[in-house]
C-alpha cells in the first residue's frame, strides 16, 4: 500500500496544497512550526479518522475558514482508491471513498494502514495506561471492523451509563436503570477484551525477537494485557461496585481501565525501568506494529515518522532505518544533514516553508 497524492485546503496552515509522493522514502523538511507535522496528521486523518494530536476537528480547520478538505489517492493492490474529507466547525465530518459517500465514519476503517512514531511515541511506556489503550484501539480499529464496531458501541454506553451516575443525584430512580446499561456494556466489553488479547498475544510474539535484536540479546522483553476486570467478572463487579461509581460519578471497570504491561527480565519497566529502556521497548513496539500489520493483511503499511529520528541515538536510528526497506516512509526533519551517509535511500525531497511545500530537484 501506499499515497500517491495528498491534496489540502485550508488544512491547518495550509491553504491549498497538493504533494505527489514517491512509493518509496519521502523527506519532508524544515524549520520547525513551518507545518511538517500537518502534512503527516492529515495523511494519519485520511486513513483512520483520526488526529493524533486533537480531538476536535475545528482545530484543524484553518483560522477564519469554516470548513477543511483533505483528498488522498492510495494504492493497494493495484487499484486506486479516492478518499475525500469534509471538515465543518460545529459539523460532523464528511467523508467519501471513490465519491460514495459514508453512512458511518467507521466504514473507512481498513482500507488504509498507517503506522505513525512521533517523539511522543517513545515516551509511551512512562506515559499512562490511556495512551497505551489508545494504541491498542487504533491498530486493532485499523485491522478488525468487528473490534471498530464493538468499540464504538461500548463508549456510547459507557458515556450514557456515567451520565446516569451524574443524574441519579437529581433522581434517584434513575439507579434502577443501571442494570440495561451493565448488561449492555458488558455485552461489548466482552467482546473487546477477548480481541485485545488476542492481538497482544501476537505482537508479543513478533516484539520479544525485535528487542533482543535491538539489544544484542541483553534483554528479554515480555508484554502481556492487563485488564480492570476478566470477562466473566465484569457484570459482577460493576454491581457490587455501583455505590462507588454513583459516588464518583465514573464506571470503575470495564475496557476503558485496561493496560498493557511491558516487562524486562521480571521488572516492570512503566515502573521501574531507565529512560534507554523505556525509549528501547517504545521503538520495538512500534517495529512490531509494522510487521503484525504485514502478517495480517499481507501488504505494508504506510510508515510516517514525525521528527522521531532526532530522538534517537545512531544505534536506534540505523536499526529503524534498516528494518524499514521496501515501506513507503514518510519523514518529517528540520534538515537534511542528519540523513547524508547514512544507509537510507532518499528518493524525493521536499522543503516546508510557512504552509507550503515545495518540491527540491537532487542531482
Amino acid at each position: 500500500m501506499i499515497i500517491k497524492s495528498l491534496d489540502l485546503n485550508n488544512f491547518r496552515n495550509y491553504k491549498l496544497q497538493n504533494i505527489v509522493f514517491d512509493e518509496k522514502v519521502n523527506i519532508l523538511y524544515g524549520s520547525n512550526a513551518q507545518g511538517k507535522t500537518n502534512i503527516l496528521e492529515a495523511i494519519y486523518m485520511s486513513g483512520t479518522n483520526k488526529s493524533h494530536r486533537t480531538t476536535k476537528d475545528s482545530e484543524m480547520i484553518a483560522f477564519g475558514e469554516k470548513e477543511a478538505h483533505i483528498k488522498a489517492i492510495y494504492e493497494k493492490r493495484g487499484s486506486d482508491q479516492r478518499i475525500d474529507m469534509h471538515l465543518r466547525t460545529g459539523k460532523s465530518k464528511g467523508i467519501a471513498i471513490n465519491g460514495v459517500v459514508l453512512k458511518k465514519a467507521s466504514q473507512l476503517y481498513g482500507l488504509v494502514n498507517t503506522v505513525l512514531f512521533s517523539p511522543e511515541d517513545l515516551a509511551l511506556i512512562k506515559t499512562g495506561p490511556s495512551a497505551r489503550r489508545r494504541f491498542m484501539d487504533m491498530e486493532l480499529c485499523q485491522l478488525d471492523g468487528v473490534y471498530t464496531a464493538n468499540l464504538l458501541n461500548y463508549n456510547k454506553t459507557l458515556d450514557r451509563r456515567n451520565r446516569v451516575l451524574k443524574d441519579i443525584g437529581f433522581n434517584p430512580s434513575l439507579e434502577d436503570t443501571l442494570d440495561v446499561w451493565d448488561a449492555q456494556l458488558c455485552k461489548t466489553g466482552r467482546e473487546i477484551i477477548k480481541l485485545r488479547k488476542a492481538f497482544i498475544i501476537r505482537l508479543n510474539e513478533i516484539i520479544t525477537g525485535i528487542h533482543s535484536s535491538l539489544t544484542g540479546g541483553k534483554e528479554k522483553l515480555v508484554i502481556s494485557y492487563e485488564p480492570s476486570c476478566e470477562s466473566d467478572d465484569m457484570e459482577s463487579l460493576l454491581r457490587s461496585g455501583r455505590d462507588k461509581d454513583i459516588r464518583n460519578r465514573l464506571t470503575s471497570y470495564g475496557p476503558h481501565r485496561d493496560d498493557i504491561v511491558f516487562d524486562i527480565d521480571g521488572v516492570d519497566i512503566r515502573r521501574f525501568g531507565s529512560q534507554g529502556q523505556q525509549r528501547t521497548t517504545a521503538l520495538s513496539l512500534k517495529l512490531a506494529e509494522i510487521e503484525l500489520v504485514r502478517k495480517l493483511t499481507n501488504d505494508n503499511p504506510i510508515l510516517l515518522l514525525d521528527d522521531v529520528l532526532s530522538e534517537l541515538d545512531k544505534d536506534r536510528q540505523n536499526y529503524l532505518l534498516g528494518s524499514i526497506q521496501n515501506i513507503q516512509t514518510i519523514i518529517t526533519c528540520t534538515g537534511l544533514d542528519e540523513f547524508v551517509g547514512s544507509r537510507l535511500n532518499i528518493d524525493k525531497v521536499f522543503e516546508v516553508n510557512s504552509g507550503h511545500v515545495q518540491e527540491v530537484r537532487r542531482q
